[in-house]
């Protein structure tokens, strides 16, 4: 699942490549994945890239037209090529179904591929991103100035959820998903079923630092990063999300699978739930 330090980095790698560049054409090979059936992407063909913004895990490709906004889902991402015809070759040797491909009159090709078993990536043609319900409605980014600990507070207040699943929901916080609120939760030395609201100040408090620390370090480590090897990176980044039976790297316990999470979620007995494993 692609989060927010992979998605901008994915932004910052296009900003370089696609920015000026000409839109020849854009082809759908898969008609569901456009939820603007108003707007047809054949609005975007002849137009210049003037820019690429990020909205949580969203990314909004701008042109001197409308934008094309993306959503990546579970398992969406993008492949980029200088060449056509090679890039052609490559993603059919891929486990990843082609949804579109936007075509440059240069012969540079930016394909949209989904590796899930079911469609999660979305195209929409919009004049401004956002307006667009999964963009509008979503929560403040934790990197940005708004992100205060009071804000945190008020999502948090009252809040009978467990803290994994809250930190996953995009309208409450946008751009973490399972593996950062895993490395997040065991940054802060929090269980992830703990409800949110039995969360006492000094809890808030590192939950805040550790957010804000976490992200910091994963958008710094994933900058620079080719699209290709970004998973590479994230992967080889984590402490405990993905680890299952490994050593912790804080205090040396072993890393267990949170349970109900069919091996999805990981955390640190001892770091996070004062040794007692959860039931």
């Amino acid at each position: 699942m692609p989060e927010s330090p992979e998605v901008d980095a994915l932004a910052g790698f296009l900003r370089e490549r696609a920015t000026d560049r000409t839109i020849e054409r854009i082809e759908l090979d898969e008609f569901r994945a456009l939820k603007t059936r108003d707007r047809r992407l054949d609005e975007l063909t002849g137009r210049t890239v003037a820019g690429l913004r990020r909205f949580g895990k969203h990314l909004a490709l701008d042109t001197d037209g409308p934008s094309l906004a993306i959503g990546f889902g579970r398992a969406g991402w993008a492949r980029w090529s200088d060449d056509r015809a090679a890039a052609d070759g490559a993603i059919a040797d891929g486990d990843a179904a082609v949804i579109a491909r936007i075509l440059f009159d240069d012969g540079a090709q930016l394909a949209l591929v989904d590796a899930g078993e079911w469609l999660s990536l979305t195209l929409s043609v919009t004049d401004d991103p956002r307006r667009l319900p999964a963009i509008a409605k979503l929560g403040p980014d934790p990197l940005s100035p708004e992100f205060t600990r009071d804000v945190l507070d008020g999502i948090l207040r009252g809040r009978r959820k467990q803290l994994k699943a809250l930190l996953q929901e995009q309208e409450s916080l946008a751009g973490i998903g399972n593996a950062y609120s895993d490395e997040i939760l065991h940054a802060a030395r929090l269980a992830p079923t703990t409800h949110a609201s039995a969360l006492d100040d000094g809890e808030r408090a590192r939950l805040h630092a550790a957010i804000q620390d976490v992200l910091r370090a994963a958008f710094a480590g994933r900058r620079d990063v080719p699209p290709d090897r970004l998973k590479a990176e994230k992967v080889a980044a984590m402490r405990v999300h993905g680890r299952t039976g490994e050593a912790c790297p804080v205090c040396g316990d072993t890393v267990r699978d949170v349970p109900g999470s069919k091996g999805g979620a990981q955390y640190c007995a001892t770091c996070q739930n004062g040794g007692v494993p959860l039931a």
